[in-house]
């Protein structure tokens, strides 16, 4: 395993850091949707996003329910929506920017 991190943490951190999955778990922080929902509001192609889905469904990062034919994703609000509470935090309280990081060249 990659600098001796066990599987677990190296699939968390992996999701973590895939810009789509964090712009899912974002939207999905907002209020449960569906994978066409998600798709149009992330303005992504739905295969795209089914994709991102799945990776999130495995670490139990989201939820899903079934509503007739569709599929409504939720976030686990009990440990992601407290790991991003946690971060916001951070960043307000310890960011030199505020929370308002700049990539670099910006």
């Amino acid at each position: 395993m990659k600098r001796g991190l066990s599987e677990a943490c190296y699939k968390f951190f992996s999701n973590m850091s895939n810009p789509t999955r964090l712009a899912v778990l974002e939207k999905l922080m907002e209020k449960p949707m569906s994978v066409n929902e998600l798709a149009d509001a992330l303005k992504q192609e739905q295969s795209m996003v089914s994709h991102n889905l799945k990776q999130l469904l495995e670490c139990n990062f989201i939820t899903q329910q079934r509503r007739g034919k569709q599929r409504i994703y939720s976030a686990n609000q009990e440990t992601i929506g407290a790991l991003l509470k946690i971060l916001d935090n951070h960043a307000q309280k310890y960011c030199p920017t505020g929370g308002k990081c700049h990539l670099r060249g910006d």
